[in-house]
């Protein structure tokens, strides 16, 4: 007996220490993906520099995010960094709700593919069929091709309108059918391009299958989709009502500007759900990835069959598929959306066949190079082989070619409220300065040859030329500044 006791007092400690063990090794995981933040830029011949979550929370003025970490499947584990309502003093917790932006279509696509399979509605026929009291306007681009629901979630359909703006607490609220005929904050949503010509995003063809759905089910789209959708996948701390209830008031996020300043009214609202309307977190969002994995892997009684989730994750046209962007394939197969509506940015990943995910969520305009550095860190740690860093080799310019870059330029275009925008390029030592007075942020640009330099913690690049009259720079291929001054 005594000889058993003994046994069983060992077998206790070392069941005590492999626990320990255990909880050390997943301490030390957290630790290093939350300290291994890396830029999305890497100079040749240096050591990388790494940053703290919390450090590059301060960097970009995000005041708050929450994270998800999905494993074989299954929530690996998630956590909440920051403060959710720097008024109130509230910290982000792993249930914080986050507005998901653009997140709320591959969710809100699940819906139409719901009733797809029910054979409620067929994806290849015309979705007038099924709108009652609005419909698509028949005109020159809809006479032999039509909008179908699969090129809605392809975005196929030729239909207008890119992202919405939302509106304040204090904001007349639109109905649907207002916002689809032009009378909330945005143009009409109509065709304007031959369906499945091209692919183009839109929130407006998500705002058509979102009446689709209703007119069809004839349940306003968020109860429909919390009593088809996110209740079975058991979504619990998520809803598209719009705007949302007081009940949820305590338990969500705040909106930050990029300035890291709270948004007047606290956040934006949004009528077009399906769009951009779900509140939810970045553990419940784990909770997508876990069923589309295990219905993949013989799941009897998931949200959807095997057989859509097949066509959910089949390309289209742009790599596109039935809700989310697909990339890769095989056993790389991955899935995901971004979003971003005022004050939140966001993003998602997860693979077919592994079950594995990241969902980031961030309560800033700022926070999308944040989330970027933050996968990037994971997918080192885990071997995913997601948003690898650039390496560039830096060159040394000499003051013959720095000197004549510096002065006061001028962007070619006059800016709403601003008027017209001005920058100033000075330098040290090898490195140009831009400063803008306009928004009092102040570049630090490296030299990768004598005319084109990089800022090494966002990725921001300009481009200089020049002629025997002038001098200008082209900023991130996109914006064109002319000199005006030395």
């Amino acid at each position: 007996m005594k000889k058993f006791i003994h046994l069983a007092i060992v077998l206790l400690v070392m069941q005590s220490c492999a626990q320990k063990d255990s909880s050390a090794n997943f301490d030390s995981e957290i630790n290093t993906i939350e300290n291994g933040l890396i830029t999305s830029i890497v100079i040749e011949g240096e050591k990388p520099v790494t940053y703290s979550i919390e450090e590059r929370m301060d960097f970009y003025k995000v005041p708050g995010m929450s994270l998800a970490i999905v494993k074989n499947g299954e929530l690996h584990w998630a956590k909440g960094y920051g403060m959710a309502n720097t008024n109130d003093s509230i910290e982000v917790t792993s249930t914080t709700l986050f507005q998901a932006g653009s997140i709320s279509k591959p969710i809100a696509a699940l819906a139409a593919l719901k009733l797809a399979e029910e054979g409620k509605l067929d994806l290849d026929t015309d979705v007038n069929t099924y709108l009652k009291d609005w419909k698509v306007e028949d005109n020159e681009f809809t006479k032999d091709e039509k909008v179908t629901v699969r090129r809605l979630l392809t975005h196929t359909a030729g239909m207008t309108v890119h992202g919405f703006p939302g509106y304040k607490p204090t904001d007349t609220f639109p109905s649907i059918t207002q916002v689809l005929n032009g009378k909330g904050n945005t143009p009409r949503i109509f065709v304007d391009t031959r369906p499945d010509s091209i692919w183009r995003y839109s929130g407006g063809g998500y705002t058509v299958m979102e009446k689709v759905v209703e007119d069809i089910s004839g349940m306003p789209l968020e109860d429909y989709l919390e009593a088809n959708i996110l209740n079975p996948m058991e979504m619990q701390n998520s809803t598209y009502a719009q705007p949302l209830p007081k009940e949820f008031h305590n338990e969500v996020s705040a909106a930050y500007d990029y300035e890291g300043n709270i948004i007047e009214g606290l956040w934006h609202n949004y009528p077009e759900q399906a769009a951009a309307g779900l509140w939810t977190t970045p553990t419940d969002l784990a909770k997508y990835y876990s069923e589309v994995y295990n219905i993949n892997n013989g799941k009897p009684d998931g949200v959807l069959s095997k057989t859509t989730i097949d066509k959910m994750l089949t390309k289209h046209k742009n790599n596109w598929g039935l809700g989310p962007a697909i990339n890769d394939e095989g056993e790389a197969l991955k899935f995901g959306h971004g979003g971003k509506n005022a004050g939140f940015t966001n993003n998602m990943v997860g693979f077919v066949n592994s079950g594995d995910a990241i969902i980031v969520m961030t309560n800033a305009d700022n926070g999308g190079s944040l989330v970027e550095e933050i996968i990037r860190s994971a997918s080192q740690y885990y071997d995913w082989n997601l948003a690898e860093p650039r390496t560039i080799r830096l060159a040394a310019p000499s003051d013959y070619d720095l000197n004549p870059l510096l002065g006061k330029y001028l962007y070619t275009e006059e800016i709403p409220d601003i008027g017209k925008y001005y920058v100033h390029l000075s330098r040290d030592g090898e490195q140009l300065i831009i400063d803008n007075p306009n928004t009092g942020e102040r570049d630090v640009m490296r030299a990768m040859d004598a005319l084109s330099f990089i800022d090494v913690s966002d990725g921001d690049e300009m481009r200089f030329t020049k002629t025997k009259d002038n001098i200008g720079f082209l900023f991130n291929n996109r914006f064109q500044f002319y000199k005006v001054e030395e």
